[in-house]
């Protein structure tokens, strides 16, 4: 079970810096700091297609990244 549980995790892991790097960056420079956050709060840009399923994966991916993380702290003497 310990080394199932090592092994999802670190499958997890890698599967979410994989979809994070294919990721393209939203906005670079000064100016993108300041007016992304705004732009992304509000909904001006809205993703399609490959990005919005990377997106979701992402999202997938962090939260059972941090769901192993919590099952192997607290199982795995």
């Amino acid at each position: 079970m310990d080394i199932f549980l090592k092994v999802l995790l670190l499958i997890f892991s890698v599967g979410l810096i994989a979809v994070v790097l294919l990721q393209k960056g939203k906005s670079a420079g000064l100016s993108g700091a300041i007016s992304g956050g705004a732009e992304h709060l509000f909904g001006k840009t809205k993703a399609r297609g490959m990005e919005l399923v990377l997106q979701r994966v992402t999202v997938g991916l962090a939260a059972g990244f941090f769901i192993m993380s919590i099952l192997v702290a607290v199982l795995v003497d």
